[in-house]
């Protein structure tokens, strides 16, 4: 018999494939590659998500509570909701808060004093909690000062950033706990960190209101000691908080949901992941193990599980708003917040 030829093979097989059975296989195959295509489709909507950008804003770098947005950052934390975070750290809250009007940075976190700024008229609104009771601000003096404790603060002489400003505010809360009044504890504004420091080392001031963070690393080097934090005479009070402009609000409220499930995702690693916590925030903070350490384990409790307010805290902020000067008058509550995100469920 005469062997067939590769051509004819070929011929005889696609003849072959015109068949019942061949026709059958040909709509398994175009099922499959239609199957192909459609997970593809799908996959690209999910990538779309991922190019969701917010730019966020943090007031400062010394401060650890604002960690949460490099963590979650870091740890894929946004990208598992479709965010993809680009972090800007301003220099003051002052700075943060040119940014927000401006346009040019979507969400920002800084202090809950802040908030006046949206009573103010600014494009802003509070979006969610992430820090109770101030415990990451501290009293502090120099290493070799004869102050070893409060008692020991009356009619002394503390260095703040500005007048009005909330450490002031703080001083003043802690000298009316120890019963002498409001200016029980003198004040003098200074600027800026290193100008504290400086007028403390050279005792033109006794001390400063700033910090934990920077106490610690001031004492670490021996120039420094720690009176007291004041976590405890602020009980209620939301000592950070996440603003939006009222735009990404209005127009993009699943997006602002999803940035913050992945802040509150970042909060729960960091509660979870102690050391993991301590070295990312060392590296972005610049600032030594030991302080970090110190920091985590002092400050770790004030982090808001889901952002929620608390209405307590809120009502303290609206009386320190008046009484630094800020507002004339005691703001209406939707004037500074929003509670339409939170309780945050990551």
């Amino acid at each position: 018999m005469k062997a067939e030829t590769p051509s004819l093979r070929g011929a005889k097989a696609t003849k072959q494939s015109r068949g019942p059975a061949g026709l059958l296989r040909c709509a398994r195959n175009n099922a499959a590659i239609m199957g192909t295509l459609l997970c593809a489709m799908l996959v690209g909507t999910g990538s779309a998500h991922a190019a969701d950008k917010i730019r966020a804003g943090k007031a400062i770098n010394v401060i650890w509570a604002m960690i949460p947005l490099d963590v979650g950052a870091k740890e894929g934390l946004f990208a598992k909701y479709g965010i993809d975070v680009d972090i800007t750290t301003m220099s003051g809250g002052a700075k943060l808060e040119q940014g927000l009007i401006a346009g040019s940075l979507d969400i920002g976190i800084d202090g809950g004093t802040s908030l006046a700024f949206a009573a103010k008229g600014s494009p802003v609104i509070g979006i969610a909690a992430v820090a109770g009771a101030p415990s990451n601000f501290a009293v502090v003096v120099a290493a070799d000062s004869s102050i070893d404790k409060v008692a020991d603060l009356k009619g002394r002489l503390l260095g703040v950033a500005t007048n009005g400003s909330f450490p002031q505010w703080l001083i003043k809360r802690l000298a009316v706990a120890q019963g002498w009044g409001p200016d029980g504890i003198r004040t003098v504004a200074l600027g800026s960190f290193e100008a504290s420091a400086s007028a403390m080392e050279t005792h033109e001031t006794d001390g400063f209101m700033g910090a934990v963070e920077g106490g610690l690393t001031l004492a670490e080097k021996g120039k420094a000691k720690i009176i007291t934090t004041m976590g405890s005479y602020v009980p209620h009070f939301h000592n950070h908080v996440l603003m939006a402009r009222k735009e990404l609000v209005a127009d993009h409220p699943d997006t602002v949901k999803r940035f913050l499930q992945g802040f509150f995702a970042a909060v729960a690693y960091m509660k979870s992941h102690r050391d993991d916590t301590i070295k990312i925030s060392s590296d972005v903070m610049h600032m030594s193990t030991a302080v970090i350490s110190k920091t985590y384990d002092d400050e770790i409790g004030m982090m808001s599980d889901d952002g929620a307010f608390d209405p307590q805290a809120i009502e303290v902020l609206k009386d320190t708003y008046v009484e630094m000067g800020m507002l004339p008058s005691k703001p209406a509550t939707d004037q500074l917040i929003t509670t339409q995100f939170t309780p945050v469920k990551p």
